[in-house]
């Protein structure tokens, strides 16, 4: 359920923003990329652990840093930057004790990522997207 929840809302999130011109600004998929990467801080803290918030703010920073070099570069690096938070849902229990995450968020977040990434991705392959 997590999974099919995140991949419809990748798709509606996306095409609303192509339809309603959201995306024709270049920051609009930059800022969900720092959105969506800041929700392991927000996990950090409602499971009241400063361990986990240091650790997560480290990944944080490097999907930030992403996000500028797509608005900046180009924004094939927020594209990346989705698909690689994708790959990073998928191991995050693995790497990183954070006893805030719900249980189904791994799943939601990677189907949302992922899904996101290769509609930007289409968006950018097609010249259609207004993101450049």
């Amino acid at each position: 359920m997590a999974f099919l929840t995140g991949i419809i809302l990748a798709v509606a999130v996306g095409v609303s923003g192509t339809i309603l011109g959201l995306d024709r600004d270049k920051a609009f998929y930059p800022t969900i990329m720092v959105v969506i990467a800041s929700y392991y801080a927000l996990f950090a803290v409602m499971g009241e652990s400063p361990r986990a918030l240091i650790v997560e703010s480290i990944v944080i920073v490097a999907f930030l840093g992403a996000s500028i070099a797509g608005f900046k570069l180009s924004p094939w690096f927020v594209a990346a930057a989705l698909a690689a938070h994708g790959v990073f849902d998928f191991i995050h229990g693995r790497l990183i004790v954070n006893p805030g995450v719900p249980a189904w968020w791994p799943q939601f977040c990677l189907a949302y990522d992922v899904t996101a990434a290769v509609y930007l991705a289409w968006l950018l392959s097609r010249g259609k997207g207004r993101a450049t």
